[in-house]
């Protein structure tokens, strides 16, 4: 008696009826947007009717927000945070600060502010020093303010350089191309960064509005068969290439027929970073009005030398045909 095959853990693959609507929901795939997914892969929807503190991830925005809004995000906490001392310093009395001699006000505070500068950075000139219970609380207070700001300034800034982040540039504009016998939807990609990307891999999906029953227009999914979808190596440039049979759904279709069926082309692109030693992502769309028919891509190859030399501003421009 033979024995019992064993049963496979690995799911299997999605079809192209299992695209509903990539989780964006039924409802709203029944109306036309200007898009879906916005060019730099963020996604196009706003949420309303939530407080402001439900929504917020402070670590998430302070990973992930521009490094000038970063340092001047932690710039405003540090002003803030020595502001606030300063004001509870005053608020001790005219004697809490022993070597503070101003006596106006203005200049009250600003010895105030630079003791507290002092003491959130555990500087101690020794210049200034607190004096009495409520003085003294505060720096104990402030001290340990100091500790955990630093501890939690160079615990994100560490977390932001670790973080792995694919820089692939898109093509500004798709092309409908001859390719071989036929035609083929094209775009092109290259990567930004000096360090390698392996085995990347493309995955495209064809949306469209369609015209049900009663009239009622829906939007389609459909997974695009691509004549590559992943290479080993990413050292230069990759033109991903859909070719147009009489199987694909962009078949008999032309500029007008894509920009009357609010046609959106998702891109979702994963590579394997060698310098992080970790998959990275990243995605974009194209709708009509940046799929050019009928042209094709300058190349970027230029020179003569030793080394393939590519030139990343002409990663989008299109000849017509």
């Amino acid at each position: 008696m033979s024995p019992k095959p064993e049963e496979s853990s690995t799911p299997a693959p999605a079809k192209a009826e299992d695209l509903r609507d990539l989780g964006f929901g039924s409802r709203v795939l029944e109306g036309e947007h200007t898009r879906f997914l916005n060019r730099d892969g963020t996604f196009n929807v706003v949420r309303l009717g939530l407080p402001w503190w439900k929504s917020l991830n402070l670590y998430h925005t302070l990973v992930t927000c521009s490094w000038w809004s970063f340092y001047g995000l932690l710039g405003a906490g540090y002003l803030v945070t020595n502001l606030l001392f300063a004001a509870g310093y005053l608020a001790c009395g005219p004697e809490a600060l022993a070597g503070a001699n101003a006596l106006a006000i203005q200049d009250r505070f600003f010895d105030a502010f630079f003791f507290s500068v002092q003491t959130l950075a555990t500087i101690g000139y020794g210049v200034i020093s607190p004096r009495g219970l409520a003085a003294n609380t505060l720096v104990a207070i402030e001290a340990l303010m100091g500790l955990l700001g630093v501890a939690l300034a160079t615990g994100l800034s560490f977390s932001r350089f670790a973080r792995p982040q694919a820089r692939i540039r898109f093509a500004e504009r798709a092309v409908v191309a001859p390719y071989r016998e036929g035609w083929g939807f094209m775009f092109r990609l290259a990567n930004e960064r000096s360090s390698q990307l392996v085995e990347v891999q493309a995955t495209v999906v064809f949306s469209r509005l369609v015209v049900g029953e009663g009239g009622r227009k829906t939007r389609k999914f459909v997974p695009l068969t691509l004549e590559r979808d992943k290479v080993m190596f990413f050292p230069l440039h990759w033109t991903v290439v859909h070719p147009i049979t009489p199987e694909s759904p962009m078949a008999s279709l032309d500029a007008r027929a894509l920009a009357e069926g609010d046609v959106e082309i998702f891109v979702l692109m994963t590579a394997f970073d060698e310098a992080s030693a970790q998959n990275v992502h990243t995605r974009t769309s194209y709708k009509a009005d940046e799929i050019v028919f009928g042209a094709r891509y300058q190349d970027v190859f230029v020179g003569s030398g030793d080394k393939p030399t590519i030139d990343m501003s002409r990663l989008g421009a299109v000849i017509p045909l």
